[in-house]
């Protein structure tokens, strides 16, 4: 045991399904300037509008899929951790929520208390997007300053691409590839266009042309969130060898007016269902662990919208979780985290 902690770091959740703790965790994410990106008193003016109903849709969803135990995010999370520390040997092994609790404020401060000098810092999401992997940077970076950690970070880097992360979505996904299905459909979380705009550092690339994400340089795939999902879509189908036709990527989660990445999943679902699609497979690779947006999203809402349309099954395939080849998978990836700057 060393001084070296891992610090495993996944979006959130509220803490119980009560109206209450679902607007304030609410407020919390989408007043973060990396999720809505606009100037604050826009930002808040708009909040306060998705506050006034939101908060009691959200609940209801959540309790749809709550569990005895919590939040299904915050137990697979912790059931991650768990695995995570029969793997980790430099030191302890901690969890932290970017929304909710545990804060990343809080576990940082204890691993500070116990003479903990260094942190891998690992987000918990395979596609980079300022929305996810800069806001815990950030947010991390400014703990230290404010409470004046002595603490150096390692960052695991997006991993989208990386052998041991598609061979562990390959094998968790193997068997409920084997049951008769007509489709299999990958579902990402979506993100607005601007983000991508934003974020090209070419300022000539993204969106200019149908297949900008087939020949993204290294300079724009680099924090391309689309270009990075269909890397990874692409690479969970030639390891299976799935069949052109047999697959295809869509993009879910949008609110707002904004326009967002297509093909949106539940446009896809209801196009599948109309060509004929009967049973089809849902997948969705942004997200390590099952959350609202698998369970409730695509598992109860998205198998509706299918149904409706003229589909007769939804399968949802689970996510990673807490998979012992998942563990091990990150823990290779962690190891060699570099130093961030």
């Amino acid at each position: 045991m060393t001084d070296h902690a891992l610090l495993l770091v996944n979006l959130g959740s509220p803490a119980s399904t009560n109206v209450a703790d679902v607007r304030r965790y609410l407020n919390q994410f989408l007043m973060d300037p990396y999720v809505i990106d606009l100037p604050w008193l826009v930002r808040r003016l708009l909040v306060s509008l998705i506050l006034v109903k939101r908060p009691e849709q959200s609940a209801h969803a959540y309790a749809s899929i709550w569990w005895d135990e919590g939040s299904p995010l915050v137990v697979l999370s912790q059931r991650l951790q768990e695995q995570m520390r029969k793997q980790w040997s430099h030191g302890p092994v901690e969890l932290a929520m970017r929304y909710g609790e545990p804060s990343i404020a809080t576990v940082l401060t204890r691993l500070a208390a116990q003479g903990i000098k260094k942190v891998t810092l690992a987000p918990l999401y395979p596609q980079f997007a300022d929305s996810t992997v800069t806001t815990v940077v950030e947010e991390a970076k400014r703990v230290v300053k404010a409470q004046g950690l002595n603490m150096q970070f390692s960052l695991l880097q997006p991993f989208y691409d990386q052998p041991e992360y598609l061979d562990a979505l390959v094998e968790s996904a193997r068997a409920h590839l084997q049951q008769p299905h007509d489709h299999l459909l990958l579902s990402f979380h979506g993100l607005p266009e601007r983000h991508l705009h934003k974020l090209d550092p070419t300022g000539q690339h993204c969106f200019k042309g149908s297949d900008c994400c087939q020949n993204a340089p290294a300079e724009v795939l680099a924090t391309c969130y689309r270009a990075q999902c269909l890397r990874s879509a692409a690479h969970f189908a030639e390891r299976l060898g799935l069949a052109d036709g047999t697959w295809s990527v869509s993009f879910q989660s949008r609110l707002g007016r904004a326009k967002w990445i297509e093909p949106y999943t539940e446009a896809r679902l209801e196009e599948l269902a109309r060509q004929g699609v009967k049973k089809i497979l849902v997948m969705c690779p942004a997200f390590v662990a099952d959350c609202i947006e698998t369970l409730e999203e695509i598992g109860d809402r998205g198998a509706e919208t299918f149904r409706e349309a003229g589909g007769e099954e939804l399968v949802l395939i689970p996510c990673l979780n807490d998979d012992p080849n998942w563990a091990a998978a990150l823990n290779r990836m962690c190891e060699r985290a570099p130093v961030m700057l």
